[in-house]
C-alpha cells in the first residue's frame, strides 16, 4: 500500500521517511497562503522524478510508483506566491531493501618450511546489498557459529568494508568442517523486510571452476554459415554455471541461441566477427575465462593507385620511365589473401621488367604492386589485379587499371561563379568540383573551420556527421540546409583510384542565409490608460546581419520604420501616454534578404483574473430558515498593473441548470496586492452545488474571469451534520445574545472598527487575515467592570440520530468536534469559557473549555470533543479582566460530526505531511 514504514523527527527537525523498495511513495505538501501558492518538488540531485516534465512535480502530492533504491534522497517542497519569501521544507526519504546474500569461497594453500603437510585455510565470505546495514549470522548444519564457539573457526568483519561483509575463516580444515553452511542476512525486520539466507556445502571435492573450449582458435567461417561455440566445464565443485560474453560489454548477436555452454549463431555475418569469451563461476575462487576469435571470411574495399616515376619531377607517365600500379584489399583472415595479375585478360608473371610484389599477408589491408620498369609502347593496355581468398568461400575482387598514352594525372577546378555560393535555410545546394585526368580519382569532401585569430584550420564535421565524404562525380549535394552548414568546404583528389601524387584541392565558400530570429515572439502587456511604456524587439541572429530594417505597426497602421545601425541589436517603440486607440496588437518586423522575424505585443487594459481563496472552510451559514449563504473570498492578481477595478461582475448558476444570475459588486478605493476581498452570497435556496464566476471591470471593460464551484451539504437543522459560521452575515448564523448576562458580544470587522479604539488589544483583522471579514468580540472599555460577563448562544441543534452507525445502541451517542478561533491579546485579558448547554427536562450547562490571560497578538484555534445526549447549543462566555486592554474575539466557529482531528500547525506557512 506504500505506507511509510516510519516517519520520525530527527535533530534539527529534519523529517525522515522510510519506505520499502517497490512500494509507492506519496509525499504531501500541505500549504497555506494566498494567493494560492505554486508548488514544486525538487530533489538534492536533479528533479524529483527520473522522467522529465513529470506533472507530479507541480502537485501538492508527489507520487513515485514502485520506488527504487536510487530514488532515495532529500526531497524539497517549495511553495511561492509572489508575496514574501518562498516557503521550503525538506524531507529525507530512505529506501530500505535487502538483496539475496551470496557466499563465495576462497582458499589459501601455503607450504610450511621443511615439512611435508599443507596447511589449508578456507574463507567463506557472505555479501548482501542492503539498507540499513545488514547483520550476518553463520550456521554449520543446525549449529550457530559465533566467535569463540569453535577454536577452529574465526568470524570477522574486515575493517575496510565497514560491516558490509562477514567472513568465516576455517583454519587447518578438519573433517567436521566439511558440512552445510548457511549465511543469514538480516536488517532486523525494518519495514517488514524478512531475513534472507544462502547455503553452501563444503566438502573435500570443493574446487574453483576450470573450462575447455571445444573449437578451433581462431574459428574461420564463411558468411551465411551456422557456427557453434562449445564451452564445457572441466572441473569445479559445485558444478559451475557457464555464460558467453563479448568484450567491452557488447551484446551477443540477436539471432544467438544459448544452451548451457553452447552458443549457436545461425547465418553468420561479417559484423558477428570478433572475440567471444566463456565465463564459468561456482562462487569458489575466481571465475574461469577462456576466449576465442571468430573470423568471417570476406574481401572489402578494393582500391588502386598509379605511381609515376618518383625520380622525375613531373607526374606524367612517359615511355622509358618506371611506373608502378598498386592494388589494396581488406581481407579476413588476412593470411588467406592471394593476388594475381592479368594483362589484357591474360595471366601475368613476374619478370625482370614486370616485377610483382606482395606485402606481408599478416598486414591488413593487403597490398600488391606491379612495377613496370622502362615503360615501352607495347606495355600500354589494361592491367587487372584479382584478389581472392585461398580457401574460397567468397567472391573474388578484380580491379582494372588502364595504362595508355592518355593516362594523365588529375586536375581540379571549380566552375566559374561556383566558388562562393549563397543559399537559404531549407534549400538544396550542389557543391561542384570538376576533375579531369585519366583515370578519374575519387573526390574527398571535407570542411575547413576557421578558428582563432590566426585562422588555424580545425576539423569540422560534414552535414552527414562524418569527417569526410567520398564523391565519384565531384558533386556534393546538401539537402535541407541549416545555418550550421555555412562555412568553407574543401574538395581534393584522393591518392586511390587515380594517381599517387600530391593531392589537388579547391575550396568552396557556402553562405546559408536565414531570416532574423527575434524575441519576444509574443507577449501580452497590460497597461492602464495615461501611462507611458516602451516595447522592445530584440534581434538574436540573422544572416546577412547588415542592412536590417524594422517596421512597427499597430494593427494595419504603420507607426515607424528604420534601419539598424551596426551598434544596435534591438529597436524600441515608446508610447508616451496610452489612450484608448493605443490598445491593440503591435507588431515589429525585422527584415533581411532571407525574410522577416516578427515580435508581437498585445497591449490591453484587461484586468488580470481574481484568485479564489480556497483555504477557508466552505463556510455555509443560514440567515433565515431554508435560505443559505456562502462567504466568497478572493484576492486580485496584479491589481496595480491596469486601471483601478471599479466593480466585479458576479455570475452564479445552479449546477445542472443553464440560467445565470448576475449582479455587480462595486469596489471603493484601490485594491492592494494580496488584499483579501469578501462578498456574501445570499438566498441560495436549495442545498446544492453552484458555479460562481467573478469578472473584474475597469473603465477599459471586462477583465479575465475566474470560475469555481461551491458545494454545500444539508442544512444544520433539523439534523446536525456540519455547522460553520464566520459571522459574515448580520443574522450571525442564528447565534443570539444571552439575556441574563451583563453585556453583549459585538460583531465587527477591522475595516469598520473605530480608529480611536483602545490600542494594544483586540485583533487587526478576522482569522483569515481579511480587513473586510467579520468576527465577534467583547469591548472591555467603560462602563465595563472587572468580572462582567458576555454570553453568545449558538442555534439549537437536534441530535442527528440517522448519522450514528447502525451498530450504535441507543446509549452510544455520537461525538461532535466543536472548534473555533480565538484572539486574546492585551494585558488585562480576563477569561474565555465554553459551555455545552443541553435541553432535557431541565437545562444543564457543562464547562468544556476555558482559557485565561494574554495569549499574544494572533489568532489560535481551539478544538474540543463534545458528547451531547439530547438537543443542545453551545455557549461562548467572555469575562472582562482588570482593565480596558482586555478585548477577546472569536471567529469561524464549526461543529462537525466525529472526533476532532489534530489541529493544524500554528506558525508554519508550509507543512509537509505524509500519506
Amino acid at each position: 500500500c506504500g505506507q511509510a514504514c516510519n516517519v520520525e523527527e530527527e535533530r534539527y527537525s529534519e523529517r525522515v521517511y522510510t519506505i520499502r523498495e517497490g512500494e509507492t511513495l506519496e509525499l504531501q505538501c500541505l500549504v497555506t497562503g494566498h494567493p494560492r501558492p505554486q508548488i514544486r518538488w525538487t530533489k538534492t540531485a536533479g528533479g524529483a522524478s527520473d522522467r522529465q516534465g513529470d506533472s507530479s512535480l507541480h502537485n501538492e502530492t508527489l507520487k513515485i510508483d514502485n520506488i527504487s533504491r536510487h530514488q532515495g534522497g532529500r526531497y524539497y517542497c517549495k511553495a511561492e506566491n509572489g508575496l514574501g519569501s518562498p516557503a521550503i521544507r525538506s524531507i529525507r526519504v530512505d529506501v530500505y531493501y535487502l538483496d539475496d546474500p551470496v557466499i563465495t569461497v576462497h582458499q589459501s594453500v601455503g607450504e610450511a618450511k621443511e615439512q611435508f603437510y599443507f596447511e589449508r585455510t578456507v574463507f567463506l565470505r557472505c555479501v548482501a546489498n542492503s539498507n540499513p546495514p545488514v547483520h550476518y549470522t553463520w550456521r554449520r548444519g543446525r549449529e550457530a557459529l559465533t566467535q569463540g564457539s569453535d577454536s577452529g573457526v574465526e568470524i570477522y568483519e574486515p575493517f575496510f568494508t565497514q560491516g558490509e561483509t562477514k567472513i568465516l575463516k576455517l583454519k587447518n580444515l578438519r573433517p567436521q568442517d566439511y558440512a552445510e553452511y548457511t549465511c543469514i542476512s538480516s536488517v532486523r525486520n525494518v519495514c517488514g523486510i524478512g531475513d534472507k539466507s544462502a547455503h553452501f556445502s563444503l566438502n573435500n571435492r570443493t574446487a574453483p571452476p576450470s573450462i575447455k573450449l571445444l573449437l578451433d582458435d581462431p574459428l574461420v567461417v564463411n558468411p551465411g554459415e551456422t557456427i557453434t561455440l562449445v564451452c564445457v566445464a572441466s572441473g569445479g565443485d559445485p558444478p559451475p554455471t557457464l555464460r558467453w560474453v563479448r568484450p567491452g560489454g557488447e551484446e551477443l548477436p540477436r539471432r544467438s541461441v544459448i544452451n548451457g555452454g553452447t552458443l549457436t549463431i545461425p547465418a553468420v555475418t561479417v559484423d558477428d566477427g570478433g572475440a567471444y569469451s566463456c565465463m564459468a563461476s561456482n562462487n569458489v575462487g575466481n571465475p574461469a575465462k577462456k576466449s576465442t576469435t571468430i573470423l568471417v571470411r570476406g574481401l572489402r574495399k578494393g582500391r588502386f593507385w598509379i605511381t609515376p616515376d618518383p625520380y622525375h619531377n613531373d607526374d606524367n607517365i612517359q615511355i622509358g620511365r618506371e611506373v608502378k600500379i598498386s592494388c589494396q584489399v581488406e581481407a579476413t583472415p588476412p593470411e588467406e589473401l592471394q593476388f594475381s595479375w592479368l594483362k589484357n585478360g591474360r595471366p601475368l608473371r613476374s619478370s625482370e621488367r614486370m616485377v610483382i610484389t606482395h606485402t606481408d599477408t599478416d598486414v591488413s589491408p593487403g597490398t600488391t604492386n606491379l612495377d613496370i620498369i622502362d615503360l615501352k609502347f607495347t606495355d600500354f593496355g589494361t592491367y587487372t589485379c584479382v584478389a581472392s581468398l585461398r580457401n574460397g568461400g567468397t567472391p573474388e575482387i578484380s580491379i582494372d587499371v588502364n595504362i595508355s598514352s592518355t593516362t594523365v594525372p588529375p586536375e581540379l577546378t571549380v566552375p566559374r561563379g561556383r566558388s562562393h555560393l549563397i543559399a537559404q535555410e531549407g534549400d538544396t545546394v550542389d557543391l561542384q568540383c570538376l576533375v579531369s585526368g585519366k583515370p578519374k580519382p575519387i573526390i574527398l569532401w571535407s570542411r575547413v573551420e576557421e578558428s582563432g585569430g590566426a585562422a588555424a584550420a580545425a576539423v569540422a564535421l560534414m552535414p552527414d556527421g562524418s569527417a569526410e565524404t567520398e564523391s565519384y562525380d565531384g558533386v556534393l549535394r546538401i539537402s535541407n540546409l541549416t545555418r550550421e552548414m555555412s562555412g568553407t568546404y574543401r574538395c581534393q583528389t584522393s591518392q586511390y583510384n587515380g594517381f599517387n601524387v600530391k593531392p589537388r584541392e579547391a575550396l568552396i565558400q557556402l553562405v546559408v542565409q536565414f531570416p532574423p530570429t527575434v524575441e519576444p515572439v509574443y507577449t501580452e502587456i497590460r497597461q492602464a490608460l495615461g501611462r507611458a511604456f516602451s516595447l522592445t524587439c530584440r534581434l538574436l541572429r540573422a544572416h546577412p546581419a547588415r542592412l536590417l530594417r524594422y517596421e512597427w505597426k499597430l494593427g494595419s497602421r504603420l507607426l515607424t520604420v528604420g534601419q539598424f545601425s551596426d551598434q544596435r541589436d534591438d529597436t524600441n517603440y515608446l508610447v508616451r501616454a496610452l489612450n484608448r486607440e493605443g490598445y491593440g496588437e503591435y507588431t515589429c518586423d525585422i527584415t533581411n534578404e532571407a525574410g522577416a522575424g516578427r515580435c508581437t505585443f498585445l497591449v490591453t487594459g484587461k484586468a488580470y483574473a481574481p484568485e479564489f481563496y480556497y483555504d477557508t472552510y466552505s463556510a455555509l451559514w443560514e440567515n433565515q430558515p431554508r435560505v443559505y449563504g456562502f462567504k466568497l473570498q478572493w484576492t486580485q492578481m496584479e491589481p496595480n498593473a491596469v486601471d483601478r477595478i471599479l466593480a466585479y461582475r458576479l455570475g452564479i448558476r445552479q449546477m445542472g441548470q443553464s440560467r445565470w444570475w448576475e449582479q455587480e459588486i462595486p469596489m471603493e478605493g484601490t485594491i492592494q496586492k494580496g488584499e483579501l476581498l469578501t462578498y456574501n452570497l445570499t438566498k441560495l435556496v436549495k442545498p446544492d452545488s453552484y458555479l460562481v464566476r467573478l469578472t473584474p471591470i475597469t473603465r477599459y471593460g471586462e477583465g479575465d474571469a475566474t470560475e469555481r464551484i461551491i458545494t454545500y451539504s444539508a442544512p444544520v437543522n433539523p439534523h446536525l451534520r456540519e455547522f460553520r459560521c464566520g459571522f459574515e452575515d448580520e443574522a450571525m448564523c442564528l447565534f443570539s445574545q444571552d439575556k441574563t448576562d451583563e453585556f453583549d458580544w459585538t460583531r465587527h470587522s477591522a475595516a469598520t472598527r473605530d480608529t480611536k479604539y483602545t490600542p494594544n488589544t483586540g485583533p487587526s483583522s478576522d482569522h483569515t487575515g481579511s480587513k473586510q471579514g467579520f468576527y465577534m468580540y467583547i469591548e472591555t472599555s467603560r462602563p465595563r467592570l472587572d468580572g462582567d460577563k458576555a454570553r453568545l448562544l449558538s442555534p439549537i441543534f437536534n441530535m442527528n440520530s440517522k448519522s450514528s452507525s447502525s451498530s450504535s445502541s441507543a446509549t452510544n451517542n455520537p461525538t461532535y468536534c466543536f472548534a473555533f478561533y480565538y484572539h486574546m491579546y492585551g494585558k488585562h485579558i480576563g477569561a474565555l469559557n465554553v459551555f455545552l448547554r443541553q435541553k432535557g427536562q431541565t437545562v444543564s450547562d457543562t464547562s468544556v473549555w476555558s482559557l485565561t490571560g494574554n495569549q499574544g497578538d494572533r489568532w489560535r484555534q481551539a478544538k474540543v470533543n463534545i458528547h451531547p445526549t439530547t438537543a443542545f447549543q453551545m455557549m461562548m462566555e467572555g469575562v472582562r479582566g482588570s482593565g480596558i486592554e482586555g478585548d477577546i474575539a472569536i471567529d469561524d466557529v464549526t461543529i462537525e460530526e466525529g472526533e476532532c482531528k489534530d489541529p493544524p500547525p500554528k506558525s508554519l506557512i508550509l507543512h509537509i505531511s505524509l500519506i
